[in-house]
């Protein structure tokens, strides 16, 4: 299959380069997997042999994405499991690691450390993501578009996570999806509570202000349904007393 377009995300480091050493099978990419290191600071994906097209890695004085590019764009990467029937790696994604958590432990454990927690990502970091996720779209034609799920972990690792595409979804799928979402052997729940409808919203020109809006208007009547609830239980109470 011939690649077309930009291979190289502009700005990206090759310092990490695998693609001489395992090669790759050419695609058109338009699939974007989305996936968390698990870790503080880049690591060498055991060589390259489980590393995906691209890293981002947070720089936390100067609050922009570092990005480190491992193989070219619509080439494909290692990062994902193939112990099922269908494809992975080779069905025409794209896979970003993300130098973070999704893990409530491990982002515990941290502290203070400076690290990124994918439920809580910064502006900036959404804003880096969404100008991404803009540049794929325009010259890769990805599609600005995800009708999965992001969950909270741990609950969103397994094979029976409740999000996990079936095999059939997973061979036409296009847009954006998580590591949680892929089958064929996957397990992982990374990058967990990904703010997905944030950062498409600023690849389509939004601020990162209004990418959140829809967010914290959805928290805060979660939180009014818990408040309501929570006063018709004291409510019930005060009667039985």
């Amino acid at each position: 299959m011939t690649k077309t377009g930009p291979q190289r995300y502009p700005g990206a480091s090759t310092t990490y380069w695998y693609q001489d050493k395992y090669g790759g099978d050419a695609m058109e990419v338009n699939t974007v997997v989305w996936h968390t290191t698990e870790g503080r600071s880049l690591t060498d994906y055991e060589g390259g042999a489980i590393a995906p097209n691209l890293t981002a890695v947070p720089d936390f004085t100067h609050k922009k994405l570092v990005w480190y590019q491992h193989f070219d764009f619509d080439v494909s990467s290692r990062a994902l499991a193939h112990t099922g029937s269908v494809a992975t790696n080779t069905l025409n994604v794209v896979q970003i690691e993300i130098v973070g958590t999704c893990d409530p432990v491990a982002h515990g454990k941290w502290g203070s450390a400076p690290h990124l927690y994918t439920p809580e990502l910064p502006d900036w970091v959404i804003r880096d993501l969404g100008a991404f996720t803009k540049w794929a779209h325009e010259q890769h034609g990805v599609p600005l578009t995800s009708d999965v799920t992001f969950k909270a972990y741990p609950a969103s690792r397994g094979p029976g996570n409740g999000v996990r595409m079936s095999d059939a979804k997973w061979l036409h799928f296009s847009g954006h999806c998580g590591h949680q979402h892929v089958p064929s052997g996957n397990e992982h729940g990374d990058p967990g509570m990904f703010p997905m409808a944030a950062v498409l919203a600023v690849a389509r020109g939004g601020t990162v202000a209004e990418s959140l809006l829809p967010e914290v208007a959805d928290r805060l009547a979660h939180l009014t349904e818990s408040v309501e609830t929570l006063t018709e239980k004291v409510d019930a109470l005060a009667q039985r007393s």
